[in-house]
């Protein structure tokens, strides 16, 4: 019925464009009642109705869509067979109109010896189901790489480093990009130079699982390994690859302006850099997140610095999510002398400090898991 509607509607456009280029002497001020068409040409007419029958486009986006992209009306079995493929790979109407609307000359692929193939590849490749509709409707223009010059090499590349289906899709989903990289000039030597330098293969995966480090110029990556080498930190250490991923997050500017903040913060050099070592990421916390934990644990918790430069992971915890209501709930257990609070304590998992500081207290200290949760009960309990 939907489709019958649209099918009529688009007919009554061309109708009225019609009358119009006939009457020349017409003006053509007045506010058209429907969205204006560049073109009343035979093939234009034919590829709007396929926009809004067989893709399910509304009107105006199909009109947008024909613009730009027009299919051949002598030949509308390529395109039918383009929509059924897609669908029994299980992409959905909405999937793929909005993948139409991105790219549409997908329309124009040839099946058997074009798309079927990618699609199936992508498939046998860990993209099945769901997650391959998801990944083309959302990153189109991978579709449209060439499979055996740009695709095969890449998934193969990866795969070697990648042990799974799961863990491939994950890659390809999280970055899709590498199919645009370029794989000889980016990629490779960027991942060659790394196992030269010492990193070991499962340092490559987890750089790999990273995304963006491995596109940097192949200069960069140099420079960035040397600065973290140059740091105190070995290729073959485990935290080798957070350090690199966080030095090629940053310019040196910007990683000398962290460095001074630091030091602002009344940290000395050789307690940044063993921080550093320990939690590369506590240098990539923003400086408003590192003054206020740095306030919070020396002010209100009177922690030591030296705790701070020995677990520079806290640094990067939510204060308010996390460490108050630990330290609230800590607090008042050390008060009645129930427990003798440590670091370790705000380091455990949700689940492990719930059971361990605060289910077993409940009955002792009424409002406990109040107080935790944030509830304003919590101010009902006495030291």
């Amino acid at each position: 019925m939907a489709s019958k509607l649209g099918s009529n509607l688009i007919r009554n456009v061309f109708s009225q464009i019609h009358k119009r280029f006939l009457q020349s002497s017409a003006t053509l001020s007045s506010t058209p009642s429907v969205p204006d068409i560049r073109t009343s040409s035979s093939s234009s007419s034919f590829t709007v109705q396929f926009l809004v029958d067989s893709c399910g486009l509304p009107l105006k986006s199909a009109l947008s869509v024909s613009d730009r992209f027009q299919l051949d009306e002598t030949n509308p079995q390529k395109p039918h067979s383009v929509i059924q493929l897609l669908k029994s790979h299980r992409f959905s109407d909405t999937q793929v109109a909005k993948l139409i609307v991105k790219y549409p000359k997908i329309l124009r692929f040839k099946v058997k010896n074009n798309l079927q193939p990618k699609l199936e590849y992508f498939v046998q490749n860990g993209l099945a189901g769901e997650l391959l509709a998801q990944f083309i409707a959302s990153n189109p223009s991978a579709i449209g790489r060439s499979l055996d010059s740009q695709i095969k090499p890449c998934f193969e590349f990866l795969r070697s480093f990648l042990n799974s289906n799961e863990k491939m899709a994950t890659v390809i989903i999280r970055s899709p990009w590498f199919l645009q990289l370029n794989l000889n000039g980016i990629m490779r030597p960027n991942v060659d130079f790394l196992m030269k330098e010492g990193v070991p293969s499962h340092g490559i995966e987890k750089i790999i699982l990273f995304g963006r480090v491995l596109t940097q110029n192949p200069k960069t990556m140099v420079y960035a390994v040397n600065a973290v080498k140059n740091l105190g930190l070995e290729p073959n250490a485990p935290m080798f690859v957070y350090a690199l991923r966080v030095m090629i997050s940053m310019s040196a500017s910007t990683w000398e302006k962290k460095i001074g903040f630091m030091k602002s913060m009344g940290w000395k050099e050789e307690d940044i850099l063993m921080a550093f070592n320990r939690h590369p990421y506590c240098l990539a916390f923003s400086e408003a997140k590192i003054s206020n934990a740095m306030h919070f644990y020396l002010n209100t918790m009177k922690l030591e610095p030296k705790t701070l430069v020995a677990n520079p992971i806290l640094l990067g915890l939510s204060i308010e999510k996390r460490i108050r209501p630990r330290y609230n709930v800590l607090n008042v257990l050390e008060s009645k002398k129930l427990i003798k609070s440590n670091i370790r304590s705000l380091l455990i998992s949700e689940k492990d400090f719930q059971k361990k500081y605060v289910d077993q207290y409940i009955p002792k200290v009424p409002g406990l898991l109040e107080m935790y949760l944030g509830s304003k009960e919590s101010k009902n309990i006495d030291p």
